[in-house]
C-alpha cells in the first residue's frame, strides 16, 4: 500500500547531540532518499525547500546541499524556474535505465570472477536476503530499498568504488521504478532469485552466475516496467535459463 507524503507528517525531532560539519545535509539525503525510494514521498511530489528545512530543522542551504546529491543519483529533479520534486522517469528514460543497469552488473559479475569472493562476502549477502525476508513479511516498501542494496554489496564487493557509485545510482532509480508497481510476490520473485545466484556464487561457477544475473535484472525490468503502454523500447534478453539456473531456482522456492 502507497504511504502518502512523509513532508505531512509530524516534524522529526531535533537531535540533542552536537552534529558534525556535513552531517545535516548527509541526515536530510539519507532521510529524503529512504523515504522516496520506499515511496513514503510518491514520484512527482513537489520538495518546497522551507517546507523541508523546516521539517528537518536545517537551513535551506543544507536542504540545498542534500538536494543537490539526490539530483544527481536521479531520484530528484528540478525542471529550469521551478521547484525540486521527485522524478518521474518517463517509459523510454527507464527503459534506458534497465539497459544500462544490466550492462553494468554484468561487468561486476566479471569482476567478482578474480577470486573476490570469500567467505565472508557470502555470508554477509546470506544474511542481507535473509533481512530482506523479514522486510517481506511485514508486508513493507522497505524490500525494495533492500533488494536494490543486495546489488550495491555485490559491486563493493568488486573493491572498485566507482563501480559500486555507478551501481549504486542506477539501482536507486530502478528502485523509484519499481515502487511504482510492487507487489508481495515481486518482491518474493526477487529474494529467490539473489538466493539462487548466491549459490551459483558460492560454488564459483561465475559463467552461471552471470547467466543468473541477466535473467534475474531482465524480471527486474519486467516488474519495474510492469503496466506501462505498450511500445515501450524492448530490453534486449539474455538466452532461454539454462537447466541449471531452473534447478537453483526449484531448490530454492522448495526450502521456504
Amino acid at each position: 500500500m502507497r504511504r502518502t507524503s512523509s513532508l505531512s507528517g509530524p516534524a522529526p525531532r531535533r537531535a540533542r547531540a552536537t552534529r558534525r560539519a556535513g552531517d545535516g545535509p548527509d541526515r536530510v539525503y539519507d532521510g529524503l532518499r529512504r523515504a522516496i525510494i520506499e515511496q513514503a514521498i510518491p514520484p512527482g511530489t513537489k520538495l518546497p525547500e522551507g517546507e523541508v528545512a523546516g521539517r528537518f530543522g536545517v537551513s535551506r542551504t543544507v536542504i540545498r546541499a542534500a538536494f543537490g546529491r539526490l539530483i544527481a543519483e536521479g531520484l530528484v529533479v528540478r525542471p529550469s524556474n521551478q521547484g525540486a520534486r521527485v522524478a518521474k522517469p518517463s517509459q523510454d528514460e527507464a527503459a534506458d535505465i534497465l539497459d544500462l543497469r544490466r550492462s553494468i552488473e554484468l561487468v561486476v559479475m566479471e569482476r567478482l570472477g578474480d577470486g573476490r569472493m570469500t567467505e565472508a562476502i557470502l555470508r554477509d549477502l546470506r544474511a542481507h536476503v535473509a533481512e530482506e525476508e523479514r522486510a517481506l513479511a511485514t508486508g513493507g516498501a522497505e524490500s525494495i530499498r533492500l533488494s536494490g542494496e543486495f546489488h550495491v554489496r555485490l559491486a563493493e564487493a568488486t573493491g572498485s568504488p566507482l563501480l559500486a557509485r555507478y551501481v549504486s545510482e542506477l539501482v536507486s532509480r530502478c528502485s523509484l521504478m519499481l515502487s511504482e508497481h510492487h507487489l508481495p510476490h515481486s518482491g518474493r520473485c526477487a529474494v529467490q532469485e539473489h538466493s539462487a545466484l548466491i549459490e551459483c556464487l558460492a560454488r564459483s561457477d561465475m559463467a552461471l552466475a552471470s547467466i543468473q544475473m541477466a535473467h534475474h535484472l531482465t524480471a527486474v525490468a519486467d516488474r519495474a516496467l510492469k503496466g506501462q503502454a505498450p511500445g515501450r523500447p524492448e530490453l534486449s534478453r539474455p538466452d532461454p535459463v539454462p537447466p541449471e539456473v531452473a534447478q537453483v531456482e526449484l531448490a530454492q522456492t522448495g526450502s521456504e
